[in-house]
């Protein structure tokens, strides 16, 4: 998992990058380092936030959230991001109903028209997950699907979690429907009614994207 069309828009803001890597060496140290960044934002994975026993990164990067959290430090979740952000603040992540990979449109909330989430009115967003989670307390539904209910959800300006895949380029998505193939068929989707999707929706929803990470940017208390 890499920033995609979110890096653009956070040196354009004058962010200084730095991406640690659950799967490499040092990961605890180097979360550790991380701890007190302006911004923490955690990306998607493979693992289920459930799956602690056969993952020895989750544990430590749950404790780490929810520690940042409590101090109600600027994080943004993305698919297993905001599902360990829900798992963080005491909320259940469990397999859904269903395999979500594609783009769909989105039910913004009230709230949600307040918030950079309102970007995605309109614009099909990438999905690409089959878990889910109930809606952590204390925090706001900023938009859902049709088919899972917690789409979007935040506390106050600092904080902003979503289930679907805002970062998505054109060539992460080749990359992800290639390594993650048998995963996408399993679910009964064809791989090429999936591309024709990108090459519809993926250009407008990278520069919906590009506007809602801004907004956020823009309004974070330290900002």
């Amino acid at each position: 998992m890499h920033l995609g069309n979110f890096a653009a828009v956070l040196d354009a803001h004058g962010y200084d990058i730095e991406i640690v890597d659950a799967s490499a060496p040092g990961f605890e140290q180097a979360l550790k380092g991380a701890a007190d960044a302006e911004l923490l934002i955690v990306l998607g994975s493979t693992a289920g936030v459930y799956e602690t026993d056969r993952h020895d990164f989750i544990a430590p990067e749950l404790a780490a959230v929810r520690e940042r959290l409590a101090a109600e430090q600027p994080t943004l979740g993305v698919c297993f991001g905001a599902q360990l952000i829900a798992a963080a603040l005491g909320s259940e992540v469990r397999k859904g109903g269903a395999v979500e990979v594609g783009y769909r449109d989105l039910a913004v909330t009230d709230a949600g028209l307040t918030s950079p989430v309102r970007h995605t009115v309109g614009v099909p967003m990438a999905e690409w997950h089959g878990d889910t989670f109930d809606l952590p307390a204390g925090t706001t539904l900023l938009a859902s699907s049709a088919a899972y209910e917690n789409e979007a959800y935040g506390i106050g300006e600092w904080m902003l979690a979503v289930q679907f895949h805002p970062e998505l380029t054109d060539e992460m998505h080749e990359e992800w429907l290639t390594g993650d193939l048998r995963y996408v068929t399993d679910a009964g989707y064809a791989p090429e009614a999936l591309r024709a999707d990108r090459a519809r929706h993926g250009a407008a929803m990278q520069e919906a994207s590009a506007r809602m990470l801004a907004d956020y940017l823009e309004h974070l208390p330290s900002r």
